[in-house]
């Protein structure tokens, strides 16, 4: 290979954005505070926007959010303007709930919620902030691998099903500016989600390769499309599941 067809390297921040900004949502608990630990551990400046602080690192500006309420989301994409004064570089939106019901026990409510957290709120979040992302910025929705369709799932994986088609639309929007849009895909994961009873009708199953997966694994996958690493990732969803998705 000669000079001339090494590949260009990673682009690295600019000198005024050394520290680097990402708005998590749902960073008080699971996935979402796993991200915001991670995150802040390389480096970055998080926004977390969650209903409480929870377990959020000192480091990290707490902003005060119920994504199911579109005043108060409102509010929040705000105060995160007013405190960005120089854009954001990345968006996570790792907010979450779960109900399970098969299809004659579904309740509109509680598909109306997931869809107000899921959806609107990757609406109210990224439609709200999309001006004040940097150009070469990231956006990542945190989807699920039953997105496909899970028995006695099926209000959760339309809502998550919703992320992977606006993501392809955003990241075809948004290419322009360099700004890539991807759903990082968990299955199983070790959070307190399992517990939760609004679930219990649908026990987890564990993966083929034998174990959950850990709330840092995605994290780690989540950070590599934030970094230099994921520039030339965008429309795609990502799965991590222990091999849960094979046949």
């Amino acid at each position: 290979m000669t000079a001339a067809t090494l590949p260009e390297p990673a682009p690295s921040p600019p000198a005024d954005r050394v520290t680097r900004s990402a708005v998590v949502t749902g960073a008080s608990s699971g996935i979402g505070l796993a991200i915001a630990h991670d995150l802040v551990g390389a480096g970055w400046h998080v926004l977390g926007l969650s209903r409480s602080r929870g377990a959020l690192p000192d480091a990290a500006t707490w902003v005060p959010c119920d994504l199911a309420d579109v005043i108060s989301a409102g509010e929040a994409v705000q105060a995160v303007r007013e405190a960005a004064t120089g854009g954001v570089d990345a968006i996570v939106h790792a907010a979450g709930l779960q109900y399970s019901a098969g299809v004659a026990e579904l309740r509109a409510e509680q598909g109306g919620r997931m869809w107000a957290v899921h959806v609107r709120g990757a609406e109210l979040v990224v439609g709200g902030l999309v001006n004040a992302l940097c150009d070469g910025g990231r956006v990542v929705l945190l989807g699920s691998r039953t997105m496909t369709g899970v028995p006695g799932k099926s209000q959760y994986a339309a809502t998550k099903a919703a992320l992977a088609a606006m993501a392809r639309a955003w990241a075809a929007e948004l290419a322009p500016r360099r700004i890539t849009v991807n759903v990082v895909a968990p299955g199983p994961t070790r959070t307190a989600m399992l517990d939760d009873p609004n679930r219990a009708s649908v026990p987890p199953v564990i993966p083929p390769l034998g174990r959950l997966v850990e709330p840092s694994e995605v994290a780690a996958l989540t950070r590599f499309l934030l970094e230099p690493t994921g520039a030339m990732v965008s429309g795609q969803t990502i799965v991590i599941c222990g091999g849960a998705s094979l046949p």
